[in-house]
């Protein structure tokens, strides 16, 4: 460090801002704990639903609880009509992360409890933005192929509906258990880009709508949410098994990014993309023959980028990687991935943001000047 000048970690690398009880996420062993549960139990044995509850309230809920809290969840699907015209009137112009984004901000129109900001009221509205922000991207994805919306089906849980809604059919009970599950790996992760952009919007004390709409606008970037979609694109440009490893030597030497592997905090295997990988398996052996060409060509990259770079550089496969071709399973189109990432995540986002709500501090950081100073202004007539 030079004298007088203080040490800049470069997308705050390293900086702890607040301590947290939520999620553990430990990058050297691989290891990833929802309120101090492993990630790999709860996919194993507990639903999106039940997870929800846990990262909102701190605790696995007693079955009436979870009663109660599914339906506020079933009662809070329904989108209004003014935001379902609006969403029509976007929904093929615009990136459907940029009508979710839109949507999202103009839901305090319809919640009377949406400038309440007591810890109760908080907790509901929590409940209805993780309805909501399903639905909409449910109806993203129809109004974008042209097809009829989708009234939700309160009869059906929580990840079964969305694919309903998207997809105009009751999915299987095994789609609707992956699903499931995808969207459990995708609720929380720590403090990471969306998450503290959230936070730093709700530190003003804006709202959890604002919160919210400021996650979704820091998840639509390939470097974060959208890396799952641009993962896919790199399994279909390389088009067959056989052709992965030319493909992969050649990025390897001219240094290009290969999507879908290292991570900022994992140095060894992602925990869920190895949950994930288990459903690519059973999928490659069971699915249509385009789903089988890519989870054969996701494989297959997997294999090789794990023996040129994993051990040896700590490039591992991450949970971006392996969503593509499980989500071309059910049914849903490349574009709506990363809307389906904020989905799944906004129960993280309105989590953290309650508990930062407790002992509010304005998120304020410094950047250190090195332009000139004293400048003399000279009038435009003369320069």
């Amino acid at each position: 460090m030079m004298a007088g000048r203080p040490q800049i970690n470069l997308g705050l690398e390293g900086v702890y801002f607040d301590e947290s009880r939520i999620c553990k996420v430990d990058g050297q062993k691989g290891e990833l704990y929802y309120m101090g549960y492993p990630i790999a139990e709860l996919a194993a044995r507990s639903t999106y639903e039940e997870v929800c509850y846990l990262l909102l309230y701190g605790k696995l809920p007693k079955r009436t609880e979870l009663g109660a809290f599914t339906s506020q969840l079933r009662e809070s699907r329904q989108i209004p009509e003014g935001l379902l015209s609006l969403i029509r009137s976007m929904a093929k112009k615009a990136h459907p992360m940029d009508t979710l984004r839109t949507a999202i901000s103009a839901l305090p129109a319809y919640d009377k409890e949406a400038y309440d900001n007591s810890t109760a009221a908080n907790l509901r509205k929590s409940a209805r933005l993780i309805s909501q922000t399903a639905s909409i991207t449910a109806a993203i994805g129809r109004l974008r192929q042209n097809k009829v919306y989708v009234t939700p089906d309160n009869t059906l849980g929580h990840a079964e509906n969305f694919l309903y809604m998207l997809n105009g059919s009751r999915p299987s009970p095994k789609e609707a258990r992956i699903m499931d599950t995808m969207m459990m790996l995708h609720a929380e992760h720590s403090s990471n880009a969306s998450t503290f952009t959230t936070i730093a919007a709700g530190s003003t004390l804006s709202d959890m709508y604002a919160a919210v709409t400021a996650g979704i606008a820091a998840l639509k970037g390939p470097l974060h949410g959208g890396a799952d979609e641009a993962a896919l694109r790199m399994v279909r440009a390389i088009g067959d098994p056989g052709n992965a490893e030319r493909y992969i030597d050649q990025a390897i030497a001219k240094k290009q990014r290969i999507m879908g592997f290292g991570h900022r905090i994992y140095k060894t295997y992602d925990p869920r993309a190895k949950i994930i990988r288990s459903y690519l398996l059973e999928l490659h052996n069971t699915s249509s023959k385009e789903v089988r060409r890519l989870t054969g060509i996701a494989l297959k990259v997997e294999e090789l980028m794990v023996s040129k770079l994993g051990k040896q550089k700590g490039i591992w496969p991450n949970v971006d990687f392996f969503s593509g071709p499980v989500y071309v399973a059910a049914g849903i189109p490349a574009d709506l991935f990363t809307p389906l990432f904020a989905a799944s995540r906004v129960v993280g986002w309105c989590s953290h943001m309650m508990e930062y709500w407790r002992s509010n501090r304005l998120i304020r950081p410094l950047d250190y000047y090195t332009g000139r100073l004293n400048m003399r202004y000279v009038p435009i007539s003369k320069r």
